[in-house]
């Protein structure tokens, strides 16, 4: 099983690049993703994640599931929605699991990029799977959840990191 990485690993903070191989590599890779997902009861992850700096992400979110690859986000709604989020590359030094803080992101959003066949794949979302797309994409370009926080908000989450 692929293993988590956390905060800390170079890898998520660099910006993945793009999948060009559409093979039986990708295939398994993206069964492997949803795999230790579902193993560290989250709900969406991206590449750089388990350590593959490559642009794809899977997710299981508000009773829809499936994966993207080499998406494009684009803000729909741009209206600031704050909720409770977490993430697994972020967990509590005492528990292991996600440390959370109420995180800005907007409402709605788009989201196209290609299936592991090479499909086109466009969706329109809000709520938490909006919520979910922009975190699993901000992964992809290097970001996390804490980067969108207060600076006094964000110190107080590393402090309790792994």
């Amino acid at each position: 099983m692929r293993e988590i990485r956390y905060i800390g690993d170079p890898v998520l903070r660099t910006p993945a690049e793009p999948v060009v191989d559409f093979d039986k590599e990708l295939r398994k890779l993206v069964d492997e993703m949803f795999e230790a997902m579902y193993a560290a009861d989250g709900v969406g992850l991206a590449g750089p994640q388990i350590g593959v700096s490559r642009r794809l992400f899977v997710y299981d979110c508000s009773g829809r599931k499936g994966h993207l690859i080499n998406p494009t986000l684009t803000i729909d709604d741009a209206e600031e929605v704050l909720d409770e989020e977490g993430c697994l590359s972020v967990p509590g030094r005492d528990t292991g699991k996600p440390l959370y803080a109420a995180t800005p992101r907007a409402a709605g959003v788009s989201i196209e990029g290609l299936d592991r066949l090479g499909r086109k794949v466009k969706l329109r979302a809000r709520g938490l799977l909006a919520r979910c797309f922009q975190h699993e994409n901000d992964h992809l370009e290097g970001t996390l959840y804490v980067d969108r926080l207060p600076k006094s908000e964000a110190r107080k989450i590393l402090q309790r990191t792994h």
